[in-house]
């Protein structure tokens, strides 16, 4: 069987794990979470719960990556623990929702900053297909979809150039997020009040009642879209050396460090504006709060210098989620539940050459199908379904195969796996609740997959 060749260490690894993970979300999710939670503080809170949650789920996924350090990651377990039919669906639903989303998501954010740099041409159309508005922000979806095409090409022509890529822009936005928060925090403009007022709307009474635990739950799916792709270097275990050890660091240091980031950010934000700006500020999706930070600090300058840096991690992130979900997709194919041809690796570069070009021309489908709120409250619903599965596996594995040898185990077993399936299953519900449109389309989209199993289960035969 055809194997892809370990080249990455653990720097490389959890550079990799940074990259993925620090795209839009921290940049853009302040105002609609101001405007759910009418509380800096809340604000930060839930950026500091959602982290610790997502650090829970990936020391839970490192048990299993310790344990099966192969390419696929999730969809490598879940044949272990559920069978091929659950693996299939795993990876059917990333096709169509959570990877190749993520991937749509963040290139669009890219070509939106890059426009607010260099306007682009303005070319609107009314005309639309099954409902979807194809010319809507044409221009946008354009520089988004030529992102990817090149991108996927960069990850094609081989392993070290892709990382080599990433870990210059990763270093780059960690000296820019410096320089950012260091500037915010020593900026006369700011004030720590801001950060103690809360919203001229905020509910004391509903706060009381246990209003806010609703809104904290609405208000995380923005937060958990800033932390989405913890996961994601479990896709590319079979090119890590020594993965039984480097996979868990590199998932442990990698989240810690971007939990990190994000609360600074997050708080120096909070301490430059009040938080009614962020809520009026949420009216306007062609605003990002960054960049109106940025404004306050250091004026067209400051602007310039945010819409780089945000630039800069949405190219990294999408790079990065295009390097290790094709990862997925030729696991797939090798196990002959996808395109055969998925599992293809090219000859001269040592890439899935095939996964990528199907990965990329699903994502620019994506692009051009729905806009970005939408993608990504589709792909966290979908998401938080298999993570808790990931981390329910961990404790099945526990007690049906004792004998596995675990170079890592989960700290505080069970507790640290069992808390993170009952928060992922509350918050499945409160989405189903409270965002139903989405949560069915997820689903949907998922559930499409069935047919294609049998198809491809009888063609394995």
């Amino acid at each position: 069987m055809t194997k892809l060749i370990p080249k990455i260490g653990l720097r490389a690894a959890t550079i990799l794990v940074v990259s993925v993970i620090v795209g839009s979300g921290v940049f853009k999710k302040i105002a609609p979470m101001s405007a759910e939670l009418g509380s800096p503080l809340l604000v930060i809170l839930c950026w500091i719960l959602a982290g610790f949650i997502s650090l829970a789920g990936a020391l839970s996924t490192a048990e299993m990556a310790s344990m099966f350090p192969d390419s696929g990651g999730e969809y490598k377990y879940f044949q272990k623990i559920y069978g091929r039919f659950f693996a299939f669906m795993y990876g059917w639903g990333n096709f169509t929702v959570m990877k190749t989303a993520s991937i749509a998501a963040l290139a669009y954010i890219f070509a939106q900053s890059f426009n607010s740099l260099v306007p682009l041409p303005l070319i609107e159309s009314k005309f639309s297909v099954l409902g979807f508005a194809l010319f809507d922000n044409f221009s946008i979806k354009l520089l988004a979809s030529l992102l990817i095409i090149i991108l996927s090409y960069v990850n094609f022509r081989g392993l070290s150039a892709a990382e080599g890529l990433s870990s210059w822009l990763t270093y780059i936005m960690f000296g820019a997020v410096a320089i950012f928060i260091l500037a915010g925090f020593l900026s006369p403009v700011g004030s720590w009040e801001n950060l103690t007022q809360k919203s001229s709307t905020f509910d004391t009474a509903n706060f009381s009642n246990g209003g806010v635990l609703k809104a904290m739950a609405i208000a995380s799916l923005g937060a958990f879209w800033g932390y989405e792709g913890w996961n994601h270097i479990g896709y590319i275990g079979e090119e890590i050396k020594n993965p039984q050890k480097n996979l868990p660091l590199a998932l442990g240091f990698g989240t810690g460090i971007v939990i990190l980031i994000y609360v600074l950010l997050n708080t120096v934000f909070a301490y430059i504006l009040p938080i009614d700006f962020f809520i009026t500020l949420n009216q306007n999706a062609n605003k990002i709060a960054a960049v109106e930070v940025a404004n306050q600090i250091a004026g067209k300058t400051g602007m310039l210098f945010i819409a780089c840096l945000i630039l800069i991690t949405t190219l990294n992130a999408t790079s990065s989620t295009i390097l290790m979900s094709a990862r997925l997709f030729y696991a797939m194919g090798r196990d002959q539940l996808f395109f055969q041809k998925a599992s293809s690796i090219h000859p001269i570069y040592k890439t899935p050459d095939v996964a990528i070009l199907i990965q990329g021309l699903w994502s620019i489908v994506l692009i051009w199908s729905g806009s970005f709120d939408q993608l990504t409250d589709m792909l966290i619903f979908s998401s938080f379904i298999f993570y808790g599965s990931t981390a329910l596996g961990v404790i099945i594995l526990r007690i049906k195969s004792p004998e596995i040898e675990r170079k890592y185990k989960v700290i505080a077993y069970p507790y640290l796996p069992l808390f993170f399936v009952l928060f992922c299953v509350s918050l499945l519900m409160v989405t189903v609740f409270n965002q139903p449109k989405e949560a069915l389309s997820g689903l949907a989209l998922i559930a499409t997959g069935i047919p294609f199993y049998f198809f491809w289960q009888r063609q394995s035969k």
